[in-house]
């Protein structure tokens, strides 16, 4: 097994903190997954009405990851995204992908990550983390997997994050070029089980069939502010 994972590994450019196999151990108690969203999904540019844009390379990405885990445990992944922003696209994406919660406006990560967890029945060493600057290092700092967005552009960042034990995973590639879907295939091969995802959602059986009702039942909850007051969004 070690040699298969040292293998899997290599296919990665990015920069391991951890080894693989400590992954590895770290991916199989993973139950929720959370996201941060400018500069993970995107680049962090944003239009005049505050949105930015995600890709549908990630999207899929993300739709593998949970039924990779779906596959694996028979249970639902939990999914969150939390960003300091009120991002329209992110409602959209959340709802559309079927997400069980989003943080916005929020000043403080890591509080957010513990009421996400309390909120699931989850422990935050249950919790995979993949964000990009400064403000998520509270959460990274409590999270039992950390995926962290690479860029050339702030080496001191990732110094200190990696100094700091901060992540166990730094990408080879940006936010805007598609980050989240290096992040989410290293973790599905790291499992194990990358290729038969691959495979039973191809065939779109009975497998993926009873995931996808599973997955789409799945109403998101939002809250915004540091007393995290449920926020109902208004129908668009």
């Amino acid at each position: 097994m070690n040699d298969d994972i040292s293998q899997i590994a290599q296919m990665f450019r990015g920069r391991f903190l951890e080894s693989p196999e400590s992954l590895r151990q770290k991916v199989i108690r993973i139950r929720a997954i959370v996201f941060d969203w400018d500069g993970v999904f995107n680049g962090g540019i944003k239009d005049e009405s505050g949105s930015s844009t995600f890709s549908e390379i990630d999207a899929m990405g993300t739709n593998l990851l949970r039924f990779s885990h779906f596959i694996a445990t028979n249970q639902s992944l939990f999914t969150a995204i939390i960003s300091g922003e009120k991002n329209p696209l992110a409602f959209k994406f959340a709802k559309r992908e079927h997400f069980h919660e989003v943080y916005f406006k929020i000043r403080h990560k890591s509080e957010a990550v513990l009421h996400f967890c309390r909120r699931n029945e989850i422990d935050p060493q249950e919790v995979a983390f993949v964000f990009d600057d400064v403000l998520d290092f509270s959460a990274a700092r409590i999270c039992g997997l950390r995926v962290m967005v690479g860029r050339t552009v702030n080496p001191f960042l990732t110094g200190y994050a990696t100094q700091k034990g901060l992540a166990d995973y730094i990408t080879s590639v940006d936010g805007g070029s598609h980050a989240v879907r290096e992040a989410v295939e290293l973790m599905m091969a790291i499992r194990g089980n990358i290729m038969d995802t691959i495979e039973k959602r191809t065939e779109f059986g009975e497998t993926y069939q009873r995931y996808w009702q599973f997955r789409n039942a799945i109403d998101p909850a939002f809250y915004t502010t540091e007393d995290y007051i449920n926020f109902q969004l208004t129908p668009q």
